[in-house]
């Protein structure tokens, strides 16, 4: 698979983005997870393993919801930096006196071990990400055969509002391009997935006052565009700013109130079992020989 990286992404500046120590996550990654784990009532199976990938910007609360929807699995928190992943481990460990921490609890990994997962969980995490496709290949090593990833994203009709107000004074974007859904779905084919199934919908969020708006633009991101602002700006700067976005924001349906759009992908797709070509010499690695082992033959065969 060609590595094809985001031309709007700042691999330096995601992995400050990354690193950066979070106190808990924000309420629309919340608000998302929620959402995405409603869609679980539809998936019979039922994981003996999955991983939570990023769980503290992804969602905390998010994480009981799904321990309690599979009580007896165990679980792998993901985290890549340390700050995050001591305050992930202490957010999601069951106390000590409860009966369940002996029967299945969270394990701090970096990476869970190769098909040791029948789920696999990453909320909001894709837009950010430097080399997506890596990440892709990260989370399909993982996954056990015929496991599922589940994964949402924000889309390219976020803050287009925002992005209206810039242009109009002459600024530089106010964030990187996000990648349409379809696009998605192709690069899941392209990383081993079969059956993606993408999904999409927009809310529209409203805001008391331009300051609380950018407060909440903070939590959920930064700006990793490479041709972003090169230096800081002063509070001249961000006067002219919280002024556009009440003129321009303001929503008459809203009673004035500032309103801002955001595009939701949620995705779905399944790690197949592996299909060998079958030529005068053939390779076969091995973790697919012991992925093929497990599964047995074919129905029929």
């Amino acid at each position: 698979m060609p590595t094809q990286r985001p031309p709007t992404i700042d691999p330096p500046a995601a992995e400050r983005w990354a690193g950066l120590r979070s106190a808990g996550s924000p309420w629309l990654h919340e608000e998302v997870a929620r959402r995405m784990e409603d869609r679980l009532q539809w998936i019979k199976l039922q994981p003996q393993a999955w991983a939570h990938w990023g769980p503290v910007r992804g969602g905390l609360q998010a994480h009981g919801l799904l321990s309690a929807r599979y009580p007896d699995a165990t679980c792998y928190v993901v985290e890549a930096h340390d700050d995050q992943a001591q305050i992930a481990l202490k957010s999601v460990a069951k106390p000590w006196w409860t009966p369940a921490r002996w029967k299945a609890g969270a394990q701090l990994a970096e990476l869970p071990p190769d098909s040791s997962v029948q789920m696999l969980w990453a909320n909001m995490q894709l837009h950010t990400a430097a080399d997506p496709q890596a990440l892709m290949a990260q989370w399909h090593r993982a996954l056990a055969v015929d496991g599922f990833l589940m994964f949402s994203c924000l889309g390219p009709d976020t803050a287009l509002e925002l992005r209206a107000v810039y242009e109009a004074l002459g600024w530089p974007s106010p964030g990187h391009a996000f990648t349409d859904m379809h696009d998605w779905g192709d690069m899941l084919v392209g990383a081993g997935f079969a059956e993606p199934v993408m999904d999409m919908e927009r809310i529209r969020l409203t805001y008391a006052s331009a300051a609380r708006l950018l407060l909440d633009l903070r939590e959920i991101g930064r700006n990793l565009h490479p041709e972003r602002f090169p230096a800081l700006r002063g509070k001249a700067w961000r006067h002219a700013l919280e002024q556009a976005l009440a003129q321009q924001l303001a929503d008459a349906e809203s009673q004035g109130r500032l309103s801002l759009t955001f595009e939701l992908i949620y995705g779905h797709a399944l790690k197949p079992r592996p299909r060998l070509r079958v030529d005068a010499q053939s390779a076969i690695s091995l973790r697919d020989m012991r992925d093929m082992l497990q599964r047995g033959p074919p129905a029929g065969s």
